[in-house]
């Protein structure tokens, strides 16, 4: 479905069921607020747990699916701030992985985690 459902479908999906529930008058401090509540709730299928049992908890179904489930929920809110603000997602994105690329060049980043800044030759964009 990812391969044919839009941005813009998935907007007016959060919108309609925003505006149904008189939810549009939200502040971005409480959306963004509620966004990391969920993110914790991502987490706490992965806490206290190594990688292996990360990836072995996730072999069970209903794990897979209550941890989609919140990650569904951290893209609402997201969704939600796009909406609010009218950010167009796809743009900001593409610009974002832009600036992404001169910060974490290939040959300098791969297979490393460190802060852009660790690595000579990499670069702030002219934006």
């Amino acid at each position: 479905m990812d391969e044919t459902t839009t941005i813009g479908e998935l907007k007016e999906i959060c919108r309609q069921y925003i505006v149904a529930r008189d939810w549009q008058h939200d502040e971005l401090k409480d959306l963004t607020l509620a966004m990391s509540l969920e993110v914790g709730e991502i987490l706490e299928h992965v806490r206290f747990k190594s990688d292996a049992e990360v990836r072995e908890y996730l072999t069970d179904p209903d794990h897979y699916r209550e941890v989609g489930y919140e990650v569904a929920d951290v893209f609402y809110f997201i969704m939600t701030i796009c909406l609010q603000l009218g950010l167009d997602l796809s743009a900001v994105y593409k610009e974002k992985m832009a600036i992404n690329e001169h910060r974490y060049p290939a040959h300098l980043a791969k297979g490393s985690n460190k802060k852009w800044t660790h690595y000579v030759g990499a670069s702030e964009p002219d934006l």
